[in-house]
């Protein structure tokens, strides 16, 4: 049995990487209350640490006396800066062994049945999506001896529509299962990667304030000291001379580390927010970069065909919301997808390497297919040969904000391997934006 020790706590971190070689990190064993037969049974806890999902707890409860059993997952790491919505058109029987991951404050939903699963209704869970139905229909059928008795009319309705969700698993019909996380850390498979999923779309939205009550961020009462708080605007005169520094924890070990901030000017762009968070426990080191000014009016799309390993060196400001494209690998990364980025294009190459490859989890282990691991080896390959100037190929740049950008070695002159386009943006970019002003679809190229 393991025991989570001061030492580990105040020491480093007490959760680790899954690794089937250490024997030392084993569960701890807590002796708990089963809540079927009163009896007691037993608890495990590992605390761990997964790519894509940060720190997590998983818990496993089984009871010797009745054989009762159950599995939670938590996720112990940061709530994001934003939630994530994942919606999947389920077409065919092998998208239901899409892996999941739902935090608790996730809300689940099957619009052609009008079925939802309110937030803080289940505990998070690791499952796939005929786990997620299977899990509905116990939740329904777990009171049906009761209401047969005391309300059969109830029973009766309640019982047909448990039939209607297991024919879903029999997918005779397309449907559509949305699942919307305001704290950002819940996660559906993509099986194609590192193509595009033509079937799941994952975008981002800015929690509203009753979630962030919800999820403990905010109450209701320091909502007006944060008002009173508000620097004054002649205050942007001392952000852009100054490094501003603040506490917070490292999104990897979760110990106290500091962020700090500063405005730049981009020569022949515009000015951002550069945020450089470094760990003295784990030296995890990352940044993040925030538009310094609004939404443009037009979306920009940043074409760059890559002729030399000198185009390498470039620098790149990939906003939070720019996707992403090699059109020759088929590949295009969400907008979701690694942050805003301030790099050069080789570190946006490797970041995408270790997000689609290295730090996969859905590859690791048991859990890996031969297939799905050879194709994401293939495309690793393939990355590290466009690194290395040995394949030609074009990178996208394709933000509907307008505020990434790609530099131009030639400025003030154009440049013969780089097209900057400008677009006006579809309905459904304007309300992935949160624009009320909508405008109509449709490219048109920049004079």
């Amino acid at each position: 049995m393991s025991v989570i020790s001061e030492d580990n706590v105040r020491g480093g971190s007490v959760f680790k990487d899954i690794n089937a070689d250490d024997d030392d990190w084993q569960p701890t064993e807590i002796e708990s209350l089963c809540m079927h037969c009163y009896q007691n049974g037993t608890t495990r806890l590992l605390l761990t640490r997964i790519p894509f999902f940060k720190e997590i707890i998983v818990s496993s409860f089984n009871c010797d006396n009745c054989s009762w059993s159950n599995t939670e997952i938590q996720s112990a790491g940061r709530i994001q800066e934003q939630g994530v919505c994942y919606t999947l058109r389920v077409k065919t029987k092998q998208d239901l062994n899409r892996e999941v991951v739902k935090a608790d404050s996730a809300t689940t939903r099957i619009p052609e049945l009008d079925f939802e699963i309110p937030p803080f209704t289940q505990k998070g869970s690791l499952s796939t999506i005929e786990g997620l139905l299977d899990r509905a229909v116990a939740g329904l059928e777990q009171d049906q001896a009761v209401r047969r008795a005391t309300n059969p009319e109830v029973a009766e309705k309640i019982d047909e529509f448990i039939q209607k969700l297991r024919k879903l698993k029999e997918v005779e019909d397309e449907f559509t299962l949305v699942i919307e996380d305001p704290s950002g850390n819940s996660f559906v498979e993509n099986p194609a990667a590192p193509q595009k999923d033509e079937a799941l779309t994952v975008s981002s939205f800015k929690r509203s304030l009753q979630q962030d009550i919800q999820l403990g961020i905010k109450t209701e009462d320091n909502l007006e000291e944060e008002e009173e708080e508000e620097q004054p605007s002649n205050d942007l005169d001392t952000m852009r001379n100054e490094v501003l520094m603040f506490d917070t924890n490292c999104p990897e070990c979760n110990a106290p580390a500091s962020t700090n901030m500063k405005l730049v000017q981009i020569p022949h762009f515009k000015e951002v927010i550069i945020m450089a968070t470094n760990c003295d426990s784990c030296g995890h080191r990352t940044n993040e970069v925030k538009s310094g000014g609004g939404t443009e009016e037009l979306g920009t799309k940043i074409t760059l065909h890559i002729t030399d390993p000198s185009d390498m060196t470039r620098d790149v400001l990939k906003s939070e919301t720019c996707s992403v494209l090699i059109p020759e690998l088929e590949f295009e990364l969400g907008m979701a997808a690694l942050g805003g980025k301030f790099t050069t294009l080789e570190g946006l190459l490797k970041d995408i390497k270790d997000l689609i490859v290295s730090k996969n989890p859905f590859i690791c282990g048991d859990s890996g297919s031969t297939d799905r691991v050879q194709k994401l080896k293939e495309f690793g390959e393939k990355l590290e040969k466009i690194m290395a100037g040995e394949m030609d190929v074009h990178v996208v740049l394709d933000d509907p904000a307008g505020n990434s950008y790609l530099q131009n070695v030639y400025a003030p002159d154009p440049d013969p391997e780089m097209t900057v386009d400008k677009y006006t943006r579809s309905t459904e970019q304007n309300e992935d934006l949160g624009l009320n002003d909508m405008k109509t679809e449709g490219y048109q190229e920049d004079d």
